[in-house]
């Protein structure tokens, strides 16, 4: 029987697809329009097929997924219970400038003394700058929990931190919610095909292969790295960065814990030989992949390397191979269609920005909604301009891991190739050599990583400023050894006060 927004005076939100992304979105659109149990400002009905897998791999957040998972209306710990969740305080790089022994940490809480001096020009060693300004990474090296047992849940007054879950487990867990408390409707079907609007970029309707038809006002296009709506339908190409970011190709394997293990608060991102390998502690066991480009070495290589790393050398744990291509959808939102996840764009998941684009994205629909058909141009218009740039950025942000290694094998040495890197990091990179990456720089109120990031990052791999340029600036010795006195003494409260990772967990999931 044709379904159809005329018989709702509410609007109606079709999504396509299931998995994290499909969830998610509907999740934070409905909690956004939740007028009551089970009641929903619009008419969302979300459809997924039983047949098409989700890639379901990505298992690192960024800290926004706090706010998130509040705003939605979750417990935070029920959670870790069903989705094996651990804590995330930060990234740590290892032999991302030589092949043996560096590291450095992209903490999630600013430097101390960030907005009031700038520590860089003041310290002897640059490349122990998140050592110097920050706790976290210390408390990340010993394996603690971002906050104490008498803290309120989802309370981050100590330590900024994100998650590790799984992301199966998650999708799961919201889908249940979205049905139960935020009045989703839930078709299991499979799309057989889409009608597009005579004459315009909208689609009409979209029919199922139990013989019915949807409407909507809006389309969400979660159907993954298909992009069924988005791509498929209405031809809106990718636009490529493989020239950027190397990586096409993952391989994945989940790794069960074994003796008396830690569960690192943080994700070790390795580098090899043509890639790096993700190891992401979860409570229950270990997400570890092999991310690589096929032009510098063969899945067969990728697998051992892979595989000699969490010291399975007899094949026993089960792999998979995921394929994809760098790149983003310059029109995101076209006509009353918008592409969340994969549809819209995918790459390498060096800093966990696939689950953050989701969540932003479905923010920005779910504060538009409901929407008049006149105002959509100009809104999806903005969104586009919008999402165009954090692209853009994100792009530049991930470059910048390669370009600094000092590593002879084919893969790093391409990576450092002028000609592979963005014109807008050039950009920031000839003005960041006479005094480092400053807040100014990031003025946009759309921006995902702040200039802290880029500190953190650079620093870390050796970066080094010639700040004598505007040494006349730099009258802070005073005010910037007060600050690495101070750290040195919140590194120490910290060591002392707060439980263990793993045994946080346990026993608050016991109370």
């Amino acid at each position: 029987m044709a379904q159809s927004s005329q018989h709702s005076s509410k609007q109606r939100i079709v999504i396509v697809g299931g998995g994290t992304a499909g969830w998610l979105s509907a999740a934070i659109i409905a909690a956004k329009h939740n007028s009551g149990p089970s009641e929903c400002g619009l008419d969302i009905t979300l459809i997924e097929s039983s047949d098409i897998p989700t890639v379901g791999v990505g298992e690192g957040t960024w800290p926004t997924m706090r706010n998130t998972l509040k705003d939605i209306g979750l417990s935070e710990k029920e959670v870790f219970r069903r989705c094996s969740a651990a804590f995330k305080q930060g990234g740590k790089f290892v032999n991302w400038v030589n092949p043996q022994g560096d590291a450095y940490y992209h903490p999630f809480t600013v430097p101390l003394g960030y907005g009031r001096v700038e520590m860089a020009p003041y310290l002897d060693d640059i490349a122990n700058f998140a050592n110097a300004t920050n706790f976290q990474q210390h408390v990340c090296e010993q394996n603690m929990a971002p906050r104490t047992l008498s803290e309120a849940e989802y309370s981050s007054a100590q330590s900024n931190y994100a998650y590790h879950l799984d992301a199966g487990a998650f999708a799961d867990l919201l889908k249940e919610f979205c049905k139960d408390k935020l009045g989703v409707s839930h078709k299991v079907a499979t799309v057989d095909s889409v009608k597009k609007a005579h004459g315009s970029d909208n689609i009409e309707s979209i029919q199922l292969n139990d013989g019915s038809q949807y409407h909507a006002d809006l389309f969400v296009d979660c159907s993954g790295f298909r992009s069924l709506l988005l791509g498929e339908s209405l031809k809106e190409p990718l636009v490529s960065t493989n020239d950027v970011l190397f990586n096409n190709s993952a391989i994945a394997l989940h790794v069960p814990y074994d003796g008396d293990y830690e569960i690192k608060p943080y994700t070790q991102a390795t580098a090899q030989e043509a890639g790096w390998i993700w190891d992401i502690g979860l409570s229950s066991r270990r997400g570890v992949g092999h991310v690589f480009s096929t032009d510098f070495t063969s899945d067969d290589q990728a697998e051992s390397i892979l595989r000699n790393y969490v010291g399975d050398t007899d094949a026993k744990l089960k792999a998979r191979v995921i394929r994809f291509e760098s790149g983003y959808r310059k029109q995101i939102w076209k006509g009353n269609c918008v592409g969340v996840g994969l549809s819209a764009g995918f790459v390498e998941p060096l800093e966990a920005t696939a689950l953050m684009l989701i969540e932003i994205s479905a923010r920005y629909i779910a504060e538009q909604m409901p929407l008049p058909q006149a105002a959509m141009p100009i809104v999806s218009q903005r969104f586009n301009k919008q999402m165009q740039y954090r692209w853009q950025r994100i792009i530049d942000f991930l470059k910048l891991h390669y370009i600094f290694n000092q590593r002879s094998e084919p893969y790093w040495v391409a990576n450092r190739d002028p000609s592979s890197i963005p014109e807008s990091l050039k950009e920031d990179l000839e003005i960041w050599k006479y005094r480092g990456p400053q807040i100014a720089d990031f003025s946009a109120a759309i921006e995902l990583f702040p200039a802290a990031s880029y500190q953190y990052v650079l620093y870390g791999m050796g970066f080094s400023p010639d700040f004598s340029l505007q040494s006349h600036f730099y009258r802070d010795q005073a005010l910037a050894d007060k600050v690495m006195s101070q750290n040195k003494l919140i590194t120490q409260q910290k060591l002392s006060s707060l439980p263990n990772h793993r045994d946080y967990i346990s026993q608050w999931l016991e109370g």
